[in-house]
């Protein structure tokens, strides 16, 4: 069975050099019942104990951050990832994201705090603890008697996570270490038991994982609270750890394990945080809409002006596609789980290569994500016009809170940079075949160029084509690149960056359109219309980033014959036969918010 199943996903990173039938994809429609009764009580949860209470948020009560998470631990959705042996509910990975996505979108304090608690505090327990490190502490932390924290960064290391500074020096009796060094922008420190410590034994290449309980008599202080731009009820100091002692049994994994360790939880924080933006999306666009048609202004509701639809049907549009594209991921990877634990492979060992599979989406996800709710985030303050500005309603601080997504878990320019370097990487190793498409297109551009007229009546079919020819935009600027500057290519961060704006337009852009073409056929074309309309724009807007960083990166590394050629073919794969009325798309989409007086997709 596994073998079958095998042949059917796309491995991560074949989405550019392999077509995805719709069929393949998992899409938000698709929820269980199950799964649909998990978002509802969420949502329910939500509604009830965090929104009305988002002016408390703000003035920095981290008590009521803990109040809450508390309440989110005795309803069992601090465990939603964890196995059921360990006092967790022990749910797929598609349902813990759809968790995730909920329960983050009110205020970013509460997103912080669960997705410190749950992502980087706990799974590293749960993915690489022995079997009584596992029974000792996780049921603790799944059900929320415990906090748990991450301590990775330090003053003089931040993206270079393995610089740390952090020691760990064994005890003349062997039987402990002694931890001693300074982390800061620990989220959840000011109420957690746990921490999760990275620290440097001896002149080790690699940092290591210690567990390790919060106990002022043991050398742990703590600075004040951080004053920060958003999140400001997450609870974020330094922790200082003075010859901390931490029984040997309390390594996390191996020796020099660590910065493996760090990486591989980031992996899995990254998906999450992109699905942390999704709810967020979904609020900020509907608060939007509905002040939009209560405002009036020249004796018309605002919602009536075009530049108000142009925001509202972007705002959607960003919102629909993140959605599109995170739940997509999210059941490869769930499906790659499965068939590692049909094959006999531990939950943990399935749960780490099935997200180390699909590295790439998550580092393209995590980045579409944060930069969409900040933009959706900025334009719902634009459409409160003043009063947008004004604490006293809810866009300001979404804008804020918003801000702090394009940093942790990994820069946007680190995810950037990650998510070409590792498809480079799986190219080298054989898992992604990217040479072969590669030369193709390298041949195609000498080749003359078809001057048959298409047959586009069927839905998508100029969409989907114009995919494929993305795809050959980027491989024919990273193919070149990759020929010419061999492994010295992460030297060159800008030309990295380019290539990742395209290999993000384009995992985006396709996602949403398999998710509607999987609709239509499901419900029908009329019951899709808006849908039909978002992916056609969002493709459009995708279009025109990928013509412009292309050009950018072709204009790096060519001259003379092979720039003109690489600039030919950039047109030949960046041209519509049929231009797509944006306009008109717009305000159809914003039309059916305007009317719903909500998002409604």
């Amino acid at each position: 069975m596994s073998t079958e199943k095998n042949k059917e996903i796309l491995r991560g990173g074949q989405f550019l050099v392999k077509e995805t039938p719709c069929e393949a994809v998992f899409t938000p429609e698709d929820f269980t019942e199950e799964q649909k009764m998990m978002r509802d009580s969420v949502k329910e949860f939500v509604d009830r104990e965090i929104w009305p209470k988002k002016e408390e948020f703000e003035k920095k009560n981290y008590q009521l951050t803990e109040d809450i998470m508390k309440k989110l631990g005795e309803l069992g959705f601090l465990g939603v990832a964890v196995p059921e042996e360990y006092d967790g509910l022990g749910m797929g990975f598609v349902s813990t994201m759809l968790v995730c996505d909920y329960i983050s979108g009110a205020t970013g304090s509460i997103a912080t705090a669960f997705g410190a608690h749950t992502g980087i505090g706990t799974m590293p327990i749960t993915l690489y603890g022995t079997e009584e490190q596992k029974k000792k502490y996780v049921p603790k932390l799944a059900t929320g008697e415990w906090f748990g924290a991450y301590c990775l960064t330090e003053p003089g290391a931040g993206s270079d996570a393995n610089s740390g500074k952090t020691k760990a020096v064994l005890t003349e009796d062997e039987k402990h270490y002694l931890i001693s060094g300074q982390k800061m922008w620990i989220s959840n420190a000011g109420f957690a038991n746990l921490f999760i410590v990275f620290a440097r034994i001896e002149d080790d290449k690699n940092i290591t994982g210690f567990i390790v309980e919060n106990d002022p008599e043991n050398g742990i202080s703590f600075g004040e609270e951080e004053k920060k731009l958003g999140i400001h009820s997450s609870s974020t100091r330094q922790v200082f750890f003075n010859e901390t002692k931490v029984p040997v049994e309390n390594m996390l994994s191996e020796r020099g394990n660590g910065f493996k360790i760090a990486m591989n939880a980031l992996n899995v924080g990254r998906i999450k945080l992109a699905a942390a933006c999704l709810d967020a999306q979904r609020r900020v666009t509907e608060g939007a809409v509905k002040y939009a048609n209560e405002r009036v202004q020249f004796d018309t509701p605002i919602a009536n002006f075009g530049a108000i639809k142009y925001k509202l049907a972007e705002m959607a549009t960003s919102t629909y596609v993140g959605e599109s594209a995170s739940y997509r991921a999210a059941k490869n990877i769930e499906d790659r789980i499965a068939i590692r634990q049909a094959d006999g492979n531990s939950h943990a060992e399935a749960e780490l290569k099935g997200v180390e599979e699909y590295a790439i989406e998550c580092s393209i996800l995590k980045v579409a994500c944060s930069e969409d709710i900040q933009n959706c985030s900025d334009e719902g303050i634009q459409v409160f016009g003043g009063m947008g500005f004004s604490a006293d309603t809810p866009m300001e601080s979404a804008w804020r809170d918003a801000r702090i997504s394009r940093i942790y878990e990994g820069t946007n320019e680190i995810n950037r940079m990650l998510a070409v370097g590792m498809l480079v990487k799986k190219a080298m190793k054989g898992h992604v075949d990217l040479l072969g498409p590669a030369m193709a297109v390298a041949d195609e551009l000498t080749g003359i160029p078809s001057f048959d007229k298409p047959d586009y009546s069927e839905l998508f079919a100029e969409e989907k084509e114009m995919i494929a020819k993305l795809k050959k935009v980027f491989l024919m600027v990273a193919g070149s690149a990759v020929q010419k500057f061999g492994p010295q290519l992460e030297e060159h961060q800008q030309l990295l960056l380019a290539a990742a704006d395209i290999l993000i337009e384009i995992y985006m852009a396709e996602s949403a359109i398999l998710r509607t073409e999987k609709n239509v056929k499901r419900y029908g074309e009329e019951k899709q219309t808006e849908q039909i309309a978002m992916s056609k724009l969002y493709l459009y807007n995708a279009v025109d980033i990928i013509g412009q960083k292309a050009k950018e990166g072709i204009f790096s590394f060519t001259e003379g014959d092979e720039q003109r050629m690489m600039l030919m073919g950039l047109k030949r794969f960046t041209k519509y036969q049929n231009m797509p009325n944006v306009v008109a798309l717009r305000n159809e989409i914003a039309d059916k918010l305007i009317e719903e007086n909500k998002y409604c997709f």
